[in-house]
């Protein structure tokens, strides 16, 4: 198992340190998971671990560093949607299955330090995971990131610096770090591990439901969900487990939408946009950096993209409030973008959607 860089090709050990190939390329994994069968599974292991046959691991160094995260119900909203109850994790979001496997891959090639910039939710991950491990850790966050967020993530130890600006900034601000001072850079999407671990939230659902809805409603600002349940589902494709692709429907914020315009338009390459003010801050990424990849499969797949309406939101999550489920605004952008894909589609059953981080976390 190597790195192979996107971009160039490059092949390079997993166990280097450096975030991206000498031409700026972004690192990909040449893994190739064993088939799929539920008797792979490890039952005994009550983690995302369980289904470590099929992930790329180093060694047994998850051990050490896993908080049970994973396992996550799936409980049924209506006669029409699913719900997967993603923010049932060790720091409030489904972001702990890719932070848990990340850390890990660190941990095991000696990483002592690390840095990370986020919205609040991959950064209080990397935060909580890199304190298991005993890794000191430095988070980035933009202006205006919940401050519940900010105040978890400085609980777990990790030093915390607010970037004025937008997300996209914030992200460039840590990165200047990781070049200028060869900081380990911990990052959700730079590093493939992360995908390693988002992959599990379909397997999960594989195993619990014995199937695979039809329509899976995914939240888009980075990816790492997106890319990492697309990775799943090609698995079980090529495993025999499922006879076809359902239909993927990607959505994102109407104030920062550069997948959903390039896709509508055909562009191989993310949109550029300014992006505005959103209450769905966990999806308000201007530039996301694996933009093409994403786009290419969402050709590949007819995967479809929907917008969130602003002023939807906040309806919808008193609505899942009102039926015990108390989620933060970006979770309620998927129950809004469902609305809206229904408006646009017509009626849509068997829908899976995610509720990917709890509410107490954005009361702001």
């Amino acid at each position: 198992m190597n790195y192979v860089c996107a971009k160039c090709g490059k092949v390079e050990e997993v166990t280097t340190k450096a975030a991206h190939c000498e031409c700026d390329g972004l690192w990909e994994l040449n893994f190739v998971p064993p088939k799929f069968t539920l008797e792979d599974i490890d039952k005994n292991e009550w983690s995302i671990f369980r289904y470590r046959k099929f992930m790329a691991l180093n060694d047994d160094t998850w051990k050490s560093v896993s908080m049970g995260e994973g396992m996550t119900p799936i409980v049924k909203f209506n006669d029409d949607i699913l719900l997967k109850m993603d923010y049932f994790m060790p720091t409030l979001s489904f972001k702990d299955r890719g932070a848990a496997v990340l850390v890990a891959h660190a941990k095991s090639i000696g990483v002592t330090s690390c840095v990370q910039d986020s919205s609040g939710n991959a950064g209080n991950s990397v935060a909580a995971y890199c304190a298991k491990a005993g890794i000191k850790c430095g988070i980035f966050v933009p202006e205006g990131t919940s401050p519940k967020k900010i105040d978890m993530i400085r609980a777990h130890g990790a030093e915390c610096t607010v970037v004025p600006g937008t997300r996209d900034h914030c992200a460039d601000v840590c990165r200047s770090k990781v070049e200028s001072e060869g900081a380990y850079y911990a990052n959700h999407v730079y590093n493939p591990f992360f995908y390693e671990g988002t992959k599990t939230y379909i397997y999960e659902t594989y195993e619990q439901l014995g199937r695979i809805p039809e329509n899976i409603f995914i939240p888009v600002g980075n990816g790492t969900l997106y890319l990492g349940a697309i990775f799943a589902l090609e698995h079980l494709l090529a495993s025999g487990v499922i006879d076809h692709m359902p239909q993927i429907i990607a959505l994102q914020s109407e104030n920062c939408d550069p997948l959903l315009l390039a896709n509508a338009s055909g562009d191989d390459e993310p949109a550029k946009i300014t992006p505005k003010p959103t209450i769905a801050e966990g999806i308000a990424i201007g530039k996301p950096m694996r933009g093409q990849l994403m786009l290419a499969l969402a050709k590949k797949h007819k995967i479809r993209f929907v917008h969130a309406p602003e002023d939807k939101i906040l309806a919808c999550r008193a609505l899942l409030a009102s039926k015990g489920i108390y989620c933060e605004h970006t979770t309620a952008a998927n129950l809004a973008a469902y609305d809206e894909y229904c408006r646009i589609y017509g009626k849509t059953s068997d829908a899976l959607i995610t509720m990917c981080g709890a509410g107490l976390k954005s009361d702001h």
